[in-house]
């Protein structure tokens, strides 16, 4: 356990962050689930709005540096390809 105060105090900090970055991955990794599955069912309309609600997450996530910036961006656009590659 830390014993100064400032230490005491990033350690608080780092719990408080671990939790949000914890929700914001959490959320990212929802959103592409529900493109997969959409992508999966065959309905390519609503892969394609399931998209269009999964690119500001990983994009935020990005910003956020939950996930890299390059990862973010091969994440949508694979997605993208599989939707477009749909019948």
């Amino acid at each position: 356990m830390a014993n100064h105060k400032s230490a005491q105090k990033r350690a608080r900090q780092t719990e408080t962050r671990t939790a949000v970055n914890t929700a914001r991955r959490s959320r990212i990794r929802g959103s592409v689930k529900k493109v997969e599955e959409a992508i999966a069912g065959g309905d390519k309309k609503a892969a394609q709005e399931a998209l269009r609600a999964a690119q500001p997450e990983i994009q935020r996530g990005a910003i956020k540096r939950i996930v890299t910036k390059n990862a973010a961006s091969r994440r949508v656009s694979r997605l993208s390809a599989r939707i477009k590659a749909m019948a």
